[in-house]
């Protein structure tokens, strides 16, 4: 068990004064049989019209628009989270449950290779294929891809950006943790096995020390269907722990970007995020 406090203060500058903009902000944990939201705040300045609502994957979102010139956007999510993750339990469906008419009906959304951001290259299915063809359950499959993905791309910040193809980022071996998120994805899709995309936090020590401060980023990692969704984080290679925290889950990242919207004014922006996590027990 673990209680993290988490501060995600991210926003832009522009470099002028922009007339208005109009957003939305999926920066709220939600409670879960895994995690329990003991409080959350979220600051937003100028202080705008704002409202909330879950979207169709279940996430909380807050919308909000400013209709006022304002030089800067900045965004704060304060949220005290107690994670109590299970131990990861062996994989339970055999391929002729994961794979049957019912799960594909109900998971239908998360089956989808289409999209260009998780389509995997040839290169990879062949490995994929390989590697399907010997795993006795589904279970066994997905664990199997997440550890060759991580083995493959090499984690590299800068390498891509938000919008970067999972194609693009196998083919250079290098990308982050949104990156291999995709790649697993969309393998795991390939086979009939439904998967999400899972943002969030990940307190970065493996042993965190209570009352410490870190400096932290979002993270990604992925679920896949197992009579349930099994979290799995491919850019550590571990089980998802309670060193992680949940936001949002969906298709691929945008389904769950943490802030996104337009504005107007004719000026350009830069974008600003900064992440602090502290073990509190």
């Amino acid at each position: 068990m673990m209680q993290l406090r988490i501060v995600h203060t991210t926003g832009y500058e522009y470099d002028g004064a922009a007339k208005a903009s109009y957003n939305e902000a999926r920066l709220t944990p939600g409670t879960s049989a895994e995690q329990i939201v003991v409080h959350t705040r979220l600051d937003i300045a100028p202080t705008p019209w704002a409202y909330s609502y879950r979207d169709y994957f279940g996430t909380q979102v807050t919308a909000f628009e400013i209709n006022e010139p304002h030089e800067s956007l900045r965004v704060t999510s304060i949220a005290t989270v107690h994670t109590n993750r299970a131990t990861a339990a062996p994989p339970s469906l055999a391929w002729s449950e994961v794979l049957s008419p019912d799960v594909a009906d109900a998971q239908c959304e998360y089956l989808a290779t289409t999209d260009d951001l998780v389509a995997p290259p040839e290169e990879l299915m062949l490995a994929v294929k390989e590697i399907a063809s010997r795993a006795s359950r589904p279970g066994n499959a997905a664990r199997e891809i997440c550890a060759l993905v991580h083995e493959e791309i090499t984690y590299m910040p800068g390498a891509t950006d938000v919008l970067t193809p999972a194609s693009v980022a196998w083919e250079q071996r290098a990308g982050v943790c949104q990156d291999l998120a995709h790649l697993v994805v969309g393998s795991l899709r390939a086979l009939g096995i439904p998967a999400r995309y899972v943002s969030g936090y990940l307190h970065p020590d493996k042993e965190p020390q209570a009352g410490v401060t870190v400096t932290g980023e979002s993270h990604a990692w992925v679920e896949w269907w197992d009579a349930g969704w099994r979290g799995f984080d491919p850019t550590n290679d571990e089980p998802v722990g309670n060193r992680h925290v949940a936001i949002a889950a969906g298709r691929d990242y945008r389904d769950v970007r943490p802030l996104s919207g337009i504005y107007s004014g004719g000026v350009t922006s830069s974008m600003f995020v900064d992440v602090q996590i502290t073990r509190l027990s």
